[in-house]
């Protein structure tokens, strides 16, 4: 069966981890603004970590259900609701047929994920199912969601028919039951201060410019998007100016144009750029990034790349003991089935 968009809201799109190996080819990654939240919101219905799910902006998303299907909420709180009752966070939930779903405001963060246990079957393009929208591929039918779209769920799992199966038991009359237990995670939506490697051009850039990066505050304007964060701040100048050449760029890079202004690359970033990079945002902290929105502010602490690569194994250390939690949990299900 299948859920159908009643409004699309600000945007919403289908993304999973993004469409590696073809930058070579001028083909962009895109995929999910904060895959931390995409991985747990799968791994929290029996998914693989990359399927695709449903990346909700800010405000105004309403989906109606078709089946009663088990799915999870996660990254910012945008106040979901099922049939105007609230909705928790990061756990799984059973929603039953004809439900709806809409996300009424937004408390913290700027995106929420929804994944839907066995998947959404959209075709892969690139073996990729996410949606790059300039380029019009991916996703569905290459676009943002649009009132009246109905996306199709894939079969679900064993374990994602179990859990089901549990939450039925919960109902009780009501249009939805959530699980007990959560995932607790960080409240990364909260933090104003992004962990940075200098980048290959620091050097470059004067004196006071580089002092001024890491120790003033910088805001996002409205002039952002999944392609890159514009930020306003103090003017970061080089010593002088010079031509350089086009070079590859990554989720994260910091670019300074010549007004002085950076610009955080994100998600849906080009393949390489010509601006001089002046830092580049450790992974870890990309999901936290990814939930702020215009008029935020934010601040840069440098790290090292040896600090920024202890950083990346801790959290993927961390999604590991999240990953065999969730197997306990589904053993138990087998158990007391």
């Amino acid at each position: 069966m299948s859920i159908q968009v009643i409004r699309p809201g600000l945007l919403a799109t289908i993304q999973d981890l993004g469409r590696y190996g073809f930058q070579q080819y001028g083909v962009i990654v895109s995929g999910a603004m904060d895959m931390f939240s995409l991985r747990i919101a799968n791994l929290l219905v029996g998914n693989e970590e990359g399927e695709a799910a449903i990346e909700v902006t800010l405000m105004g998303t309403t989906i109606q259900f078709k089946e009663d299907r088990v799915i999870s909420i996660t990254g910012g709180n945008l106040k979901p609701t099922i049939d105007e009752k609230p909705v928790p966070l990061w756990r799984p939930i059973l929603v039953k047929e004809n439900s709806v779903l809409s996300f009424t405001g937004c408390e913290s963060g700027c995106r929420a994920y929804i994944a839907v246990a066995g998947g959404l079957t959209v075709p892969e393009v690139m073996d990729s199912k996410s949606t790059y929208l300039r380029g019009e591929i991916g996703g569905f039918k290459g676009r943002a969601l649009q009132e009246g779209d109905m996306i199709f769920f894939a079969k679900e799992n064993d374990d994602s028919i179990k859990l089901k199966k549990m939450l039925q038991a919960k109902l009780k009359g009501d249009f939805f039951a959530a699980a007990d237990w959560y995932v607790p995670v960080e409240q990364y939506m909260s933090k104003k201060s992004l962990r940075v490697v200098k980048g290959p051009e620091f050097d470059l850039f004067s004196g006071k410019s580089q002092q001024q990066f890491f120790e003033q505050e910088f805001q996002i304007t409205p002039q952002s998007d999944r392609m890159g964060y514009r930020l306003f701040g103090p003017s970061l100048q080089l010593k002088k100016s010079f031509e350089l050449l086009s070079e590859a760029v990554a989720n994260g890079t910091i670019q300074v144009p010549s007004d002085g202004n950076p610009i955080v690359l994100l998600a849906d970033r080009q393949t390489t750029g010509g601006y001089p990079r002046i830092g580049q945002i450790a992974a870890v902290d990309l999901p936290i990034i990814a939930q702020l929105k215009p008029g935020d502010r934010v601040r840069f602490q440098e790290i090292t790349l040896v600090q920024a690569e202890k950083l990346y194994i801790e959290r993927e250390t961390e999604i590991s003991k999240i990953r065999t939690a969730l197997l306990v949990k589904k053993t138990s299900f087998k158990t007391n089935g």
